[in-house]
């Protein structure tokens, strides 16, 4: 491609404006120094993976390790690079030392799938060992399944969801600290964990106040992902069944979900649709991080895997599209619950045997914590809350959890067991965790 091209796109780099105002997020960002792993910026599309990497670059100038000149940043989206091809890649470097009067020491590419050969290329130069190289890519194009294969254990990743409650604050503008939380002020953070359970973290939809222009940000989410991330890059031709699949997971949510029982409901209705389409599928929402999939518990990987798994919206905001008359408070709390253990890295598990626990989270070999999840214990459902939690505690020798509520706090007994409850909003800004 035309030398002028790239040199004009390096040129407003290094003398533009300052980089955009944004909400910091709390994922720990790795010691950016050559040669490193390439650091692969993974997560749903609109969750802020490209202001993440502003916010690295902004860490590496504020704090002195590199100027503009040694950083060099290219959104390959960019409609002037559409005829960029591999062997372009050493004149994009010999344009940056001629603008900046030295080498890049730091390559941060956005949108790299719109690289040809953007494996190979970004290969290449790890192996030289001069740079530190991050990169993110588009949901649709490249998943995180795709880059560990790409990139053959020459990378780690960052993973950005949805703005944590923590983050959410903060992009809000609320101020809270450990006092507050013991005040009666707190009812301003519940009223901002109410929006939060029900508007989601994305940030643009966090961004407006108007429900209905919510409601349409979440709504062109959803449609990408069913149009962009899985139908075409999957060349599905069953649109129905991938409609009705999606249908169903919003009104279902964490809920078990039995891929025999669908293939039956949709039999009953005359529809088309096998269980290993019906699989595929899930997996294919799974990895465009529509979705997270919660296995039973079980020793035994292949039982894990054979049982019906839990599902879990990867935003909250998305129930507001599913087609239910009425709100169901508790699995929303509890579908928060899940997607803050997928943010923290963990990936939980659910109990079930003749009681049920919401999530056992193992990070060894052997499971350490047990949750319950319930909007708040009542005469109704104390007996069995209580119990599905003593019972995985007990079978599973766990020691440490307890009840997440809406805003309960204390504790219970049950079967000489004293459990605690706490409000998942405080546990969620990491208040009283360590005393679980």
């Amino acid at each position: 491609m035309e030398s002028d091209s790239l040199q004009k796109v390096i040129a407003e780099w290094l003398r533009g404006a300052d980089l955009p105002a944004l909400t910091p997020r709390e994922n720990p960002i790795p010691a950016l120094k050559p040669p490193r792993p390439i650091l692969a910026v993974v997560g749903p599309r609109r969750a802020g993976k490209t202001y993440f990497l502003y916010q690295m670059i902004a860490d590496l100038l504020r704090a002195g390790k590199a100027g503009r000149g040694d950083i060099l940043f290219v959104d390959f989206e960019d409609y002037r690079l559409r005829d960029f091809r591999p062997d372009d890649m050493d004149r994009l470097l010999a344009a940056h030392f001629q603008l900046a009067g030295r080498p890049p020491r730091f390559l941060f590419f956005d949108e790299v799938q719109r690289l040809p050969s953007w494996s190979r290329i970004l290969r290449t130069l790890h192996n030289s060992n001069k740079y530190a190289i991050v990169a993110t890519g588009s949901s649709s194009a490249l998943l995180s399944s795709e880059i560990a294969t790409e990139l053959r254990g020459r990378y780690e990743d960052v993973l950005i969801l949805p703005f944590s409650f923590r983050e959410y604050l903060n992009h809000r503008n609320i101020a809270w600290n450990p006092a507050l939380l013991a005040s009666p002020e707190s009812g301003l953070i519940l009223r901002a964990f109410d929006e939060y359970l029900r508007f989601g973290g994305f940030p643009e939809a966090a961004g407006v106040a108007d429900e209905s222009a919510k409601r349409r940000i979440l709504q062109a989410y959803f449609d990408t992902t069913f149009y962009k991330d899985v139908l075409e890059r999957h060349r599905i031709r069953a649109r129905h069944l991938l409609d009705l699949l999606m249908r169903n997971l919003l009104e279902g949510y964490a809920a078990s979900f039995s891929i025999s029982a669908f293939e039956k409901q949709l039999k009953a209705h005359k529809l088309a649709g096998s269980k290993r389409s019906i699989a595929n599928y899930l997996r294919h929402l799974e990895e465009a991080f529509f979705l997270a999939a919660c296995e039973k518990f079980d020793y035994s990987p292949r039982k894990r895997t054979m049982n019906p798994k839990k599902i879990y919206l990867m935003d909250t905001g998305f129930s507001l599209l599913g087609g239910a008359f009425t709100e169901n408070r508790g699995r929303l709390l509890e579908n928060a619950v899940a997607v803050e253990f997928y943010r923290r890295r963990l990936k939980p598990l659910y109990f079930k045997n003749k009681s049920e626990c919401d999530f056992i989270i193992q990070t060894g070999a052997r499971p350490d914590e047990a949750w319950q999840v319930c909007w708040e214990l009542n005469y109704s459902n104390e007996k069995r809350e209580l119990k599905g939690l003593a019972d995985a505690r007990r079978d599973l020798k766990i020691s440490k959890g307890g009840i997440l509520t809406y805003n309960q706090a204390g504790t219970r007994t049950a079967n000489g067991d004293t459990i605690r409850l706490i409000p998942v909003w405080k546990w969620l800004l990491g208040e009283d965790i360590e005393k679980a």
